[in-house]
C-alpha cells in the first residue's frame, strides 16, 4: 500500500508538471508528448525497482500503442495498396502476377529511397518536438519535401528505361515487357511519394497518426474499387491497375496535406510556406541520404530474393511463389515498421525532452512487444502454409512451392519482428549512417553472396537463396541488439542537443 501511494503521489506530480502544458493548449500551445510522468516514475527511488518497471510499462504500452496502432494500420494499408495489384494481376494470368511482381519488386527501390529521405524529418522533427522548438518543424517539412521532389526527377529515368534495365539483369523478356508497362503507369507516383512521406513523418513526430490511418484506409477501399472497375469492367488489364494504384497515392497526399493546411492543432508547427525551405538544401540533402541508405538497403534485401529467383532454372514458378512469400513477409514486415515509426517517435522525443531513463525504457518495451507480436504471425503462416497462396492464385504447383517455403518465410518474420524496430530506435537517435554501414556489411558481403553460393552452386535454388539471406538477417540484428542496449543514454541527449543547436543556427544565419 505504501508503493502504492508513492506511486500515486508521482502520478499527481506528474500531472502539476503537465499543469503548464495544459493550459497551453487554451491558447493554442501544442502540448510535449505525456513524457514526464514516466521519467519521473522511473526514476522515483522511494518506489520498489520492480514496481517502477511494472507502472513505468503500463504508461509506456499507452503512449506506444497511441503511436504503434494507427502506424501499423497506416503502412499495411500502404503495402495492401501494392499486394491488391498483385491480387489482380494474378486473377487475370500467371504471366501477369510475375509481371506485377518483378515491377513492384525491382522499382521499389524509389519507394525505400522516398521513404529513407524522410525519416531524417523523423529524426529532427522528432527531436524539436521534444525539446518544444515547434516552429522548426515547419521548415524541416518543407524543406525535405523540396529535397526529395528533385531527387524524384532522375528516377524517373529508371521508370522509363525499365525494359532495358531488367534485360540487363537478366529477367525473361517476356515478363520485362509485361513490367515495363506497368513500371511506365507509376511514374507520377515517384512525387506523390516525395510530398507523402515527409507530411507523414511530420504528423508522426507529433504523435498525430490516426488520422493518416483513416486516410490510408479510405484510399485503399477507393483502389480497390477503381482497381476491380479497370480490370473487370473496362477490361484495361496492368496498365488499369499500375493507374489505379498510382492515382491512389495521390489521393493519400491531397487528404493529408489538406489536413495539415487546415487543422488548428498544427497553427505553432505549421506557419505557412516559407522560402527558407529553399535554403540548406545540400546539407539537409547529407543528413537525409544517409537515412536513405539505411532504409533503402533494408528494403531491397528482401527484394534482391525475388530478382535471384529470376535466375532460377524455371523462373515462373520460383517467381510466383516467391513473390508471394514476399508479399505476406512485406505485410507482416509493415506492423513491425509500425512499431518502428513509435520507436523513433518516442525516442526522439524522449531525447529531444532530455529524458534518458524514459528513452531506454520505450526501447526495450517497443522491442519485447513488436517480438511477441512477430511470433504470433509467424505460428499463424505455418498455420495456414496450405492454403495462404490460393488468395494470390488458383496453381496448384504453386501452392505446394509456397508451402515448402513458409518455414522460412516464419523465420524472416521472426528476425523482422526485432530488427526494424531497432532501426527505429536507431533514426530517433541520429544513428542512420552507422546502420547503414552494418547493412552493408551484414547483409550485402555476407547474406547475398552466401545465399547465391547455396542457391547457384549447392542447387539449393530458392530455399538457399533464402537460407543465405536470413543468415544476413540474423548477423545484423545481433549487431544491433548490442549497440542499442549498450548506448550511453545521456550522451545521447547531449548528440541531440547539439543537433538541434546547429539547425537552428543554420535558421538564424538565414534569417539574418
Amino acid at each position: 500500500m505504501e508503493g502504492s501511494n508513492t506511486v500515486t503521489a508521482a502520478a499527481g506530480d506528474a500531472t502539476d508538471l503537465h499543469r503548464p502544458f495544459l493550459e497551453d493548449r487554451t491558447v493554442g500551445k501544442p502540448p510535449p508528448p505525456p513524457d514526464v510522468e514516466l521519467e519521473t516514475v522511473l526514476t522515483d527511488t522511494t518506489v520498489p525497482y520492480v514496481r517502477r518497471v511494472y507502472v513505468g510499462a503500463w504508461i509506456e504500452m499507452r503512449l506506444l500503442f497511441h503511436l504503434a496502432v494507427p502506424a501499423i494500420l497506416v503502412y499495411v494499408v500502404n503495402q495492401g495498396m501494392s499486394l491488391s495489384t498483385r491480387i489482380f494481376a494474378g486473377h487475370v494470368s500467371g504471366l501477369d502476377l510475375a509481371a506485377a511482381s518483378l515491377g513492384n519488386s525491382a522499382f521499389s527501390l524509389v519507394y525505400g529511397l522516398m521513404l529513407g529521405m524522410g525519416s531524417a524529418v523523423e529524426t529532427l522533427c522528432g527531436q524539436a518536438y521534444g525539446a518544444q522548438r515547434y516552429e522548426m518543424l515547419g521548415i524541416y517539412l518543407q524543406r525535405s519535401t523540396v529535397v526529395l521532389a528533385l531527387v524524384g526527377l532522375p528516377m524517373t529515368l529508371l521508370y522509363t528505361f525499365s525494359y532495358p534495365i531488367l534485360i540487363l539483369l537478366g529477367e525473361p523478356k517476356t515478363v520485362s515487357s509485361k513490367s515495363a508497362s506497368y513500371i511506365a503507369g507509376l511514374i507520377p507516383q515517384i512525387f506523390a511519394y516525395a510530398v507523402n512521406f515527409p507530411a507523414q513523418k511530420f504528423l508522426q513526430a507529433q504523435s498525430v497518426v490516426a488520422p493518416s490511418a483513416w486516410i490510408s484506409g479510405a484510399a485503399l477501399l477507393l483502389q480497390l474499387l477503381l482497381t476491380w472497375t479497370a480490370v473487370y469492367k473496362l477490361g484495361l488489364g496492368l496498365m488499369g491497375i499500375a493507374s489505379v494504384l498510382t492515382l491512389s497515392w495521390w489521393v493519400i497526399v491531397a487528404a493529408q496535406s489538406l489536413y495539415i493546411l487546415l487543422s488548428h492543432r498544427f497553427r505553432d508547427t505549421w506557419n505557412g510556406l516559407n522560402w527558407r525551405a529553399f535554403q540548406g538544401l545540400w546539407s539537409f540533402f547529407k543528413l537525409s541520404a544517409g537515412s536513405a541508405v539505411m532504409i533503402c538497403l533494408e528494403m531491397w534485401y528482401s527484394q534482391i530474393l525475388v530478382l535471384l529467383a529470376g535466375l532460377l532454372k524455371n523462373p515462373a514458378l520460383s517467381l510466383d511463389s516467391l513473390s508471394i512469400c514476399m508479399s505476406i513477409s512485406a505485410v507482416s514486415f509493415m506492423v513491425s515498421v509500425g512499431f518502428n515509426a513509435a520507436a523513433s517517435v518516442r525516442t526522439s522525443n524522449e531525447l529531444g525532452a532530455g529524458n534518458p531513463k524514459s528513452a531506454a525504457f520505450s526501447t526495450c518495451v517497443v522491442t519485447i512487444v513488436s517480438l511477441v507480436t512477430s511470433i504470433i504471425e509467424a505460428l499463424a503462416v505455418m498455420a495456414a502454409r496450405d492454403s495462404v497462396s490460393y488468395v494470390f492464385t488458383a496453381d496448384a504447383a504453386v501452392a505446394e512451392s509456397v508451402s515448402e517455403l513458409c518455414p522460412y518465410l516464419a523465420i524472416t518474420i521472426v528476425l523482422n519482428g526485432i530488427q526494424p524496430v531497432l532501426s527505429g530506435v536507431a533514426v530517433g537517435c541520429g544513428w542512420q549512417a552507422f546502420v547503414a554501414y552494418v547493412n552493408v556489411g551484414c547483409y550485402y558481403f555476407v547474406g547475398i553472396p552466401l545465399g547465391c553460393v547455396l542457391g547457384f552452386a549447392f542447387k539449393f535454388d530458392a530455399k538457399g537463396i533464402w537460407t543465405g539471406m536470413i543468415g544476413g538477417t540474423l548477423m545484423q540484428t545481433i549487431i544491433l541488439l548490442y549497440v542499442t542496449f549498450r548506448t550511453d543514454w545521456d550522451k545521447e541527449i547531449d548528440k541531440a542537443r547539439r543537433r538541434l543547436d546547429m539547425w537552428e543556427e543554420k535558421k538564424d544565419l538565414i534569417v539574418n
